[in-house]
């Protein structure tokens, strides 16, 4: 749990987007902005949160999810911003040797071929298994998937030598040590998540929060977006 000041904005985000938002955040601090304090754990667990009624003022998900909470009237209607779009990349552990993942054909071989396979529990999780299914191929991998548990980095697994070929968002694993990043998934079969944030229904200043919000989606913030792996939207 975070105890901000008392003048410090709150937030909550998905794993994804924590390296960036920090970045964001600092950016946004050092021209005279709000500060807040974004506590980042599993999206399932960062929504839930958000609908048990813990005291929010935004809350930064994939648009699906904000689109959510909007519907259950946990975030402000008309309050979503969009923020950035990040690809979902690769990855295998230092030293191995690189898959074939230049088209739709030979990731499918690699995937085929790999003795275990990790995603996580977030949105490129679920695009992922949409994905084998289309393949024919969900009866056959179910026994080789290791899927992280929430909060807990994919690369973080293929470092450990648990998983042999790791999904995940690019920007969860750009700086991962102990793996190395084969590239994004091709464009036949590539998966974006659109990153949104939205003013929670529990937000003690709306005009503060919907500056920052403002912030994070400008062209100012772009060169951060770009570091960690991310576009703007």
């Amino acid at each position: 749990m975070h105890t901000p000041c008392a003048n410090t904005l709150t937030g909550i985000s998905s794993m994804a987007t924590r390296a960036v938002l920090a970045d964001l955040v600092q950016a946004y601090v050092q021209q005279g902005g709000s500060p807040i304090a974004i506590e980042s754990v599993g999206g399932v667990d960062a929504a839930k949160r958000v609908q048990a009624g813990e005291s929010f003022d935004a809350v930064f998900l994939a648009g699906d999810a904000i689109d959510k909470l909007i519907a259950s009237s946990h975030v402000l209607p008309d309050s979503r911003v969009d923020l950035m779009r990040s690809a979902v990349s690769v990855a295998v552990p230092a030293g191995a040797a690189l898959p074939d993942i230049s088209s739709e054909a030979a990731l499918r071989a690699t995937v085929l071929a790999a003795p275990t396979i990790g995603y996580s529990t977030g949105p490129s999780g679920v695009a992922l298994v949409r994905l084998f299914e289309r393949w024919g191929l969900a009866a056959e991998l179910h026994s080789r998937i290791v899927q992280a548990p929430a909060g807990v980095p994919v690369g973080t697994l293929v470092a450990q030598g648990k998983v042999a070929l790791g999904f995940q968002q690019t920007s969860e694993l750009l700086f991962v040590p102990g793996i190395t990043l084969v590239g994004p998934m091709p464009d036949e079969v590539a998966i974006l998540t659109t990153f949104s944030a939205g003013i929670c229904t529990t937000c003690r200043d709306v005009p503060a929060t919907h500056a920052l919000l403002e912030f994070f989606a400008s062209p100012a913030a772009l060169a951060a977006k770009r570091r960690q792996g991310m576009e703007a939207v």
